[in-house]
């Protein structure tokens, strides 16, 4: 029974990480923008293109044999899949470079310059602490 209950507290640890519950959250959020752009795709984009083209995608199908059980190529439901997956796509990446950008625009504050840590010794020109009062190098009395 410890066997058990130690898979089960080691899977409760690993659902309840951040990671994990920030990807559910990204595919629930997904799933309802697919809807969003599958909506717009079908309701918006399609009639105007069918303006335009005079063809309704939606319809269009080729009938494979003769009667009424004949299966049914609905090529004209690909195409809007594929409609709906390059819109989806060109959404998505519009929102990322606008994100990056945004991230980019408050990131980017002028940084103060760093207080200097160390100085040049004026006699053998090598690296010393700010506050030395002697070279640890050449071993001269430095000005205050």
């Amino acid at each position: 029974m410890s066997k058990k209950s130690g898979f089960i507290q080691e899977f409760k640890k690993f659902i309840l990480r951040g990671n994990v519950m920030d990807m559910a959250v990204g595919v629930i959020v997904g799933g309802a923008f697919t809807a969003i752009v599958t909506s717009l795709n079908q309701d918006i984009l399609t009639p105007i293109l069918a303006i335009f083209g005079g063809t309704d995608f939606s319809n269009l199908y080729v009938k494979l044999g003769n009667g009424d059980t004949a299966p049914v190529l609905m090529y004209g439901n690909f195409i809007t899949a594929v409609i709906n997956f390059l819109i989806t796509a060109f959404v998505i990446f519009c929102l990322v470079k606008f994100i990056n950008k945004l991230g980019d625009t408050l990131h980017h504050r002028e940084e103060a310059p760093a207080v200097p840590t160390t100085k040049k010794c004026p006699f053998c020109k090598s690296e010393i602490a700010i506050d030395a009062t002697r070279c640890p190098h050449c071993t001269s009395q430095l000005d205050k």
